[in-house]
């Protein structure tokens, strides 16, 4: 049968069943759409990170940077340089600037905290990432630090238990700092289970490598017979690192961090033995989310509570695969 013949006895057959003759069916249009881009629309969007130029805050300004683009907003970075008083002055500069949203990368739980509750009292939704103040603002958006600091504990627990010297130390960044409260407590929550293990030295690093590969190099001559060392951020712990590979013994070495490839990397040359990471992509999007989120709820700022904790990721010989970790240099080229 020709193909002209097979269409003209199927419509035959379509009008003898009495069936409607067949369309195509119209485009439906969202009500929605309209005011959603408009709620962003010539928004302000201002971080104050700790600093720039580490994985982390570029990490996350990408992705907020590619939000404002295709929403049509503002993005503005104030870096002080690891500076909490230059922090401070970029974030009193804002309050009379006033952007719609201010996203937050605290130094600590205190510097900033009566800052915070200054800006959303001028009418700014505040974000605090990844490192809360003692100032519960419109959200947090990042890690889960006290399931982090129980999971980093927890794996040094079983490296270093029955036939080991059960010896170890907590190398933290700064004590001060929300990531590094979290985290002890999660150390302590295991530490608690495990009497057997001995804490010979817990002290802070300023997140600096050099420092930690000092403290690092000066509890292993203390502790010759040291099982293993809790580090609580990855770029700092490069320098525990390489103080334990110049003692020249077998010491574990557990971290966290925001799951960039320079961990995969570590991980699998066994620099690292684990590290709990915190994907800082994901974060990013998150954030973006909770941008979103703070400018269409139609609360006055301060009047949210959100909490968004990023899962965690485990990354160990046995779990690494490709695209477990993310690239710090294919964002710098895009």
């Amino acid at each position: 049968m020709k193909i002209g013949n097979t269409f003209a006895a199927v419509a035959a057959i379509v009008s003898a069943l009495g069936i409607a003759s067949l369309s195509i069916a119209a485009g439906i249009d969202d009500p929605r759409r309209v005011d959603y881009f408009k709620t962003f629309e010539g928004k302000t969007i201002a971080f104050v990170p700790v600093t720039m130029g580490i994985d982390l805050t570029d990490g996350w300004a990408s992705v907020l940077q590619a939000q404002a683009d295709d929403l049509g907003m503002k993005f503005v970075i104030r870096d002080p340089h690891f500076s909490a008083d230059a922090g401070a002055q970029a974030i009193t500069a804002l309050i009379s600037e006033k952007p719609d949203v201010l996203i937050v990368h605290n130094p600590d739980i205190q510097s900033y905290a009566k800052l915070l509750k200054r800006a959303e009292e001028a009418g700014i939704h505040v974000i605090q990432v990844n490192m809360r103040s003692n100032y519960n603002s419109d959200a947090y958006v990042g890690a889960d630090w006290i399931g982090i600091g129980e999971a980093e504990t927890q794996a040094m627990v079983d490296r270093c238990g029955a036939g080991t010297s059960q010896k170890i130390a907590i190398l933290q960044g700064q004590p001060t700092s929300g990531s590094d409260s979290g985290m002890m407590k999660g150390a302590e929550n295991i530490l608690a289970k495990h009497p057997e293990i001995t804490v010979v030295s817990n002290q802070g690093a300023d997140w600096d490598a050099t420092k930690a590969r000092t403290i690092t190099a000066t509890v292993i001559q203390q502790n010759p017979d040291l099982c293993g060392v809790v580090g609580f951020w990855d770029v700092m712990d490069l320098g525990a690192a390489a103080a334990i590979k110049e003692s020249g013994k077998k010491i574990a070495l557990v971290t966290s961090g925001g799951g960039e490839q320079m961990a995969c990397d570590n991980v699998e040359k066994g620099v690292f033995d684990e590290e709990i990471a915190y994907p800082v992509l994901d974060q990013g999007h998150a954030l973006a989310v909770m941008v979103q989120t703070v400018l269409q709820s139609g609360q006055p700022a301060g009047k949210n509570k959100f909490v968004i904790y990023t899962p965690s990721v485990r990354i160990a010989k046995e779990t690494l695969h490709p695209g477990l970790c993310w690239s710090a240099q294919a964002i710098k080229k895009n």
